[in-house]
């Protein structure tokens, strides 16, 4: 039997990254990453050539999508006052390398020991376009967890922090805990990759075997998050359909509406997208 290609979470950093290279490749490309290849180093080079990415991983949209409208979402709050972003589980992420950043915003990232010290040594003697500041962290761990957003949060205004590609992997009531602890801690923003109920069954079915112990366990609805509301909400089927970036039976989307946020949109089963949200008591202070 064909083992997985995943031994534990922190390796799906690597396909991310693979994915961010191969669509900095496109001539019409969504982004351009030049440190994703280097990041993604050579198991993400073997992982791509050996066929034990999942299907359509030339392609592979949902993830070059998500880059995307996140992307979209941090600098639309940069531009709105955000003067600090916090980046939980970065993983391989390269923003601060390749978006285009007030120099004096600080960025900071936690992730485990492993995964900081690999990326650190890959991007020894790269420069940021701010002041990025890297801790090993483990955000399962709550009393580590709240340290380090202590550090990262002092003396910002309006901080925003970043949850990409991270809340599938955890369980429902580590993602209450982390929820209740954002808003306590005074986040102006949260931005998220929302996934339905329905979508952690369909990608368990479809890429659980190549997932291995990385199988999703956690997707809601977005009433799901107490105490927040959903500010900006952009579809990954819409924009995957506006983009080209979807496979063709899916194009018909980008007839679609987008749901405003709302009542609706929060109930929805099925609904998956890059979400920006905003603590209820701060409504309209963004």
């Amino acid at each position: 039997m064909t083992p997985p290609a995943i031994g534990h979470v922190s390796d799906t950093a690597r396909w991310v990254a693979v994915y961010r290279a191969l669509e900095s490749e496109r001539p019409d490309a969504l982004f351009h990453d030049e440190l994703a290849a280097v990041l993604a180093g050579e198991q993400g080079t073997t992982l791509a050539a050996s066929g034990m990415l999942p299907r359509g991983a030339r392609d592979h949209w949902p993830t070059v999508v998500r880059t995307r409208l996140i992307d979209d979402l941090i600098l639309d709050a940069l531009n709105r006052g955000c003067d600090r972003v916090i980046n939980l589980a970065a993983g391989l992420d390269t923003r601060p390398f390749r978006l285009e950043l007030p120099g004096e915003i600080r960025w900071y990232e936690a992730d485990l020991p492993d995964s900081v010290a690999y990326k650190r040594a890959r991007l020894a003697g790269r420069q940021a376009r701010c002041e990025r500041i890297a801790r090993p962290v483990d955000i399962t761990d709550g009393v580590a967890t709240a340290e380090f957003l202590a550090e990262a949060c002092e003396g910002a205004r309006a901080p925003l922090v970043i949850t990409e590609g991270v809340l599938p992997y955890l369980e429902a009531h580590q993602v209450r805990i982390l929820s209740d602890q954002l808003r306590a801690d005074g986040m102006h923003w949260w931005v998220m990759d929302h996934w339905s109920p329905a979508m952690l069954r369909m990608v368990n079915l479809t890429m659980g075997r190549e997932l291995g112990s990385a199988r999703w366990t956690f997707a809601s609805t977005l009433d799901f998050f107490r105490g927040w509301s959903v500010e900006t909400a952009r579809s990954t089927f819409r924009a995957a359909a506006d983009w080209n970036r979807s496979p063709l039976p899916l194009r018909v989307t980008a007839l679609l509406p987008e749901i405003a946020p709302g009542p609706r949109l929060e109930r929805s089963l099925l609904w998956c997208g890059a979400v920006r949200l905003t603590p209820r008591d701060r409504e309209g202070r963004a």
